[in-house]
């Protein structure tokens, strides 16, 4: 798992995000406190938060751990302790 410095300096504002299937699913928005990426709103209008956990790599692209379904079915929509 990245550290959120190191989190801090690798994800950019509007890199992709792509799942274990090299599926882009998301675009990130910004790194969120220590431990998330807020990602930026989808076609309704809604932002979502994945946890820095879910991060595999980063080179151009943020690639993690999980299918873009199943990331998608589990990624929230408000930073974690704000629900």
């Amino acid at each position: 798992m990245l550290d959120s410095v190191t989190a801090n300096a690798l994800i950019k504002p509007h890199m992709a995000v792509v799942c274990s299937e090299d599926g882009q699913f998301a675009t990130v928005d910004h790194v969120e406190g220590t431990d998330e990426i807020k990602l930026c709103k989808d076609e309704k209008g809604q932002h979502h938060y994945i946890p820095l956990a879910w991060v595999t790599s980063v080179d151009d692209k943020v690639h993690v751990d999980r299918p873009g379904k199943q990331a998608m079915a589990e990624w929230t929509t408000s930073p974690a302790g704000k629900a």
